[in-house]
């Protein structure tokens, strides 16, 4: 059961780039998460989900010769990809205008989230490098925050300057 829920039901085991594919499985999941309870179940989700992903990997990488971070453990990328997604679920809600009209959005949380995971900046960087299961699904929450960042900021950008 850790296994799955690690990989995401297997999706941790897709090849290549793992984690991109974790991403692109946090995508409708997000979006079916929004549909049934807005952003606050988005919300609640996704704590529940860094709970669980974070018991997974301890779970997963307990015996002392495992890696401490394994790449198809992907429940980290989808904490972080709903992290990201936060300012599209809660515009879309506060508007009152359906998810998929925010499709900038949607591309902006997913394109930067993967650039600061992979590239891992600061915060990121020193999550990942604790080593620790805690460490795992931490980094992907700092890319998560700074991806809604910048998501925030292009999308003041076209709405406040542009528009």
């Amino acid at each position: 059961m850790m296994r799955g829920i690690a990989s995401v039901a297997g999706v941790g085991f897709l090849r290549p780039a793992p984690g991109t594919w974790g991403s692109l499985a946090a995508l409708p999941l997000a979006y079916a998460v929004v549909l049934i309870g807005g952003f606050p179940l988005l919300l609640v989700a996704t704590g529940l989900m860094f709970y669980l992903g974070w018991i997974a990997t301890k779970a997963v990488t307990a015996s002392p010769d495992a890696d401490h971070d394994p790449s198809w453990v992907v429940v980290d990328e989808v904490v972080g990809q709903w992290i990201a997604l936060f300012p599209v679920a809660y515009g879309a809600g506060m508007m009152g205008v359906d998810l998929w009209r925010l499709w900038p959005g949607w591309i902006s949380a997913f394109v930067f989230f993967r650039l600061f995971d992979i590239s891992k900046p600061w915060l990121v960087g020193r999550a990942d490098r604790l080593g620790t299961p805690m460490g795992v699904m931490l980094d992907d929450v700092w890319a998560g925050v700074f991806a809604a960042i910048v998501t925030i900021g292009l999308a003041f950008l076209y709405h406040g300057v542009m528009m």
